[in-house]
Order: structure tokens, then C-alpha cells, then sequence
């Protein structure tokens, strides 16, 4: 894997997380309750402080909890809500290393089937039915991960050009118009409780 992301809107944020798996896993991990871009800087921030050039699944999945839940809360904080995301992390880690032996990318690589990797997404820790549809529209999207009825799996997130996810930034402009579809789908969904 090694490709051009543009989600963290930082260049060595988005450098590390085109070419490392766990970075792009652990970036849509972090993808909730904070701006994405925070999010997917998340990883290089963890990378840096553990002095690394990149993450590794057997090392976060046996570090310390309080030691890790430390890390993410320096200043500034990885996550709005870094104790339990640190929490989150390493569960990810624990199961990638318990089931694919560490290597995140083993969690797509060789799939024959959107279904199918849709299930191993959502087998992960921390990963519901729409992040999994997310993130697979990432993979099918911009990290080239197709295996046949990816885009069908990803549902709504597969459509080409719908602007409706990180699966669909591919620089400021992108950005901007994902940004404004979420601002809909909120006011939709407000109008829709005030009834």
C-alpha cells in the first residue's frame, strides 16, 4: 500500500497513513466525535510520540494501558475523548495480532468478496456496520482494494462521486463538499425529530 491520501490535510499525516494499513485502520477508528481531519492525523501524532516511523499492532497491543492512555492525552490530545480511544486502539491491535498476526493489511489483502470484507471489517474492535461501509469504500476508492461487489457492500458510501464520506476526499475541495453533506444529513435529521 502506498498511495497519495489527502484526509488528515497534512502532509506527513497523510504520507503515513497511505502507506501503513494500521495508521488508515486506526484513523477511521478515531473518526467519531471530532473534525476527520483530526482524526486521521491521529496516527502520525501516536507514531511521533512513540518515536516511530510508523505503528505497530504487536507493540500497542501490549503496551501499558495507562502508559498508552498517557500518550494520546499529551497535548494536544489525539482524541476529544483520548483515555477510551486509547482503549479502542488497542483492542484493534490485540485483534489484529490474535487474528491476523499484526499485519492489518491481512484484513483485505487476497478477500474475494465485498461481503466478504465487509464481514472481516466489522469483525474488527470498534468497527459497526457504517464505519466498516466506510471504510471499505476507502479501500475500494482511493487504496485500490476491489474485490468484486465492493461498491454494493459499501452501500450508500460505494457510489462513485457521492461525497459522503473521508472515502471521497481526495483534497480541500472534496473536503469541503463531504463537510456540507454531513451538515445536511444533521439538519435532516434534527427537522425530522422536531416533527
Amino acid at each position: 500500500m502506498d498511495v497519495t491520501l489527502h484526509l488528515a490535510q497534512d502532509p506527513p499525516a497523510d504520507a503515513l497513513l497511505g502507506r501503513s494499513p494500521l495508521a488508515a485502520l486506526t484513523g477511521m477508528l478515531l473518526d467519531q466525535q471530532v473534525p476527520m481531519e483530526w482524526a486521521f492525523k491521529g496516527p502520525r501524532t501516536i507514531a511521533d510520540r512513540l518515536g516511530a516511523e510508523d505503528l505497530d499492532a504487536h507493540e500497542i497491543a501490549v503496551m501499558d494501558p495507562e502508559g498508552f492512555a498517557a500518550l494520546l492525552s499529551e497535548k494536544p490530545a489525539v482524541h476529544r475523548y483520548p483515555g477510551s480511544m486509547a482503549k479502542r486502539i488497542q483492542q484493534l491491535c490485540q485483534y489484529l495480532v490474535e487474528h491476523y498476526d499484526g499485519d492489518a493489511e491481512a484484513v483485505w489483502r487476497g478477500v474475494g468478496s465485498g461481503t466478504e470484507l465487509l464481514r472481516r471489517l466489522e469483525d474488527l474492535p470498534g468497527f459497526g456496520k457504517q464505519k466498516a461501509q466506510i471504510f471499505l469504500a476507502l479501500l475500494g476508492k482511493q487504496l485500490g482494494v476491489a474485490p468484486t461487489g465492493w461498491r454494493e457492500a459499501a452501500g450508500a458510501y460505494g457510489e462513485p462521486e457521492s461525497f459522503r464520506s473521508v472515502a471521497d476526499i481526495t483534497g480541500p475541495e472534496s473536503l469541503a463538499k463531504v463537510r456540507a453533506h454531513k451538515q445536511e444529513m444533521k439538519a435532516a435529521a434534527k427537522a425530522a425529530k422536531q416533527k
